[in-house]
């Protein structure tokens, strides 16, 4: 399903499919209105459904912008009852993206900022060009940080994520690789290949393990540790309920050989 503000591609590969998914307003450093959110909140619950799906990329259209914050017109134009509906539709986004089944990776290659950063910190891998720029400008405009700006402690520590969202400064790439905001950069004209070798690295993993891990990473996260821990025990059974464990032991033993 394409629409008039979310593309979304379909790569067949001998493991699967993969889907990259991009918001298209690069005339607006792709910022995120309540139109463009309800789109992607489609695009994620669609492909929820794709038994094949093995991987989504996240992107956005252009070389400017990943996703360069909330629409500052639809912004102007809450009132208290409307900025509800806006913000659970960000919300919906993001709840897409960790609903998925499998990971979600993010192709950072611009601006990331705002609602962008929360998106971004939805997703389950991120990669920036180093040209990408990161920020939570909400306070200058008068607005908290919220919905997913709450996963920026899980990811930068709590003294880091006050700082990102009390100072509202931007940070470059490399600021955010040291902070652990992204996991890798690497020089604009290369994003497309660092994408393609990360996204080959799950390919290359047992399906059924990587939705097993996704689910149980959300059990990790969703706490307490004794309960998290027991849900690796029912994961661990789920795996062998079928035939991949043994298959995949198999090849790796004859590799050996």
């Amino acid at each position: 399903m394409s629409t008039a503000l979310v593309a979304i591609e379909l790569q067949e590969c001998p493991e699967g499919r993969v889907a990259r998914i991009t918001l298209r307003r690069p005339e607006k450093r792709n910022a995120l209105s309540r139109e463009a959110a309800e789109q992607l909140i489609e695009a994620f619950a669609e492909l929820k459904q794709d038994a094949r799906l093995r991987l989504a990329v996240l992107t956005g259209a252009g070389d400017k912008a990943f996703i360069g914050g909330a629409d500052l017109n639809d912004l102007a134009g809450l009132d208290r009852a409307s900025a509800r509906g806006f913000i659970a539709a960000v919300h919906g986004v993001c709840a897409g993206i960790r609903a998925l089944p499998v990971p979600v990776l993010g192709r950072i290659n611009g601006y990331c900022l705002g609602a962008g950063l929360e998106i971004a910190a939805a997703c389950d891998l991120r990669i920036a060009a180093d040209n990408a720029v990161f920020g939570m400008p909400e306070v200058r405009v008068g607005l908290p940080s919220v919905v997913e700006a709450a996963l920026l402690p899980c990811l930068v520590g709590w003294g880091k994520a006050r700082e990102i969202v009390y100072l509202a400064r931007n940070y470059g790439a490399q600021e955010a690789l040291a902070m652990g905001l992204v996991g890798r950069v690497v020089p604009a004209p290369e994003l497309d290949a660092a994408v393609a070798e990360w996204s080959a690295d799950i390919l290359a993993a047992a399906p059924q393990a990587i939705r097993l891990q996704k689910a149980l990473i959300a059990e990790w996260e969703a706490g307490p540790l004794d309960r998290a821990i027991l849900a690796g025990i029912d994961a661990l059974a789920a795996a062998y309920a079928g035939d991949e464990p043994a298959r995949y032991i198999a090849a790796l033993r004859a590799r050996r050989r």
